[in-house]
């Protein structure tokens, strides 16, 4: 992810999301807290949470993402914003 970028705000009504962080570290807006995610760590966003990830560094960051069920195949992501 591009230093300085964010997602939208968002939320899935059936996935659950486990983000692990490779390199860097992550804020993750999680129902309106602030998470830090920093490298070998990973943060479990369940279904209907509204969330979002950014990167407020100067740096890249890369991360793993796992989502079940498949966001694709159910298209079940809402935007917020």
């Amino acid at each position: 992810m591009p230093a300085n970028t964010r997602e939208t705000l968002h939320y899935h009504s059936l996935a659950r999301q486990f983000f692990f962080m490779t390199k860097g570290t992550a804020i993750f807006y999680v129902e309106g807290e602030r998470e830090v995610v920093n490298e070998q760590q990973g943060i479990l966003i369940e279904p209907m949470v509204k969330h979002y990830i950014a990167n407020e560094t100067s740096e890249p960051i890369d991360f793993l993402l796992v989502s079940q069920p498949d966001n694709d195949s159910t298209n079940d992501r809402t935007d917020c914003e």
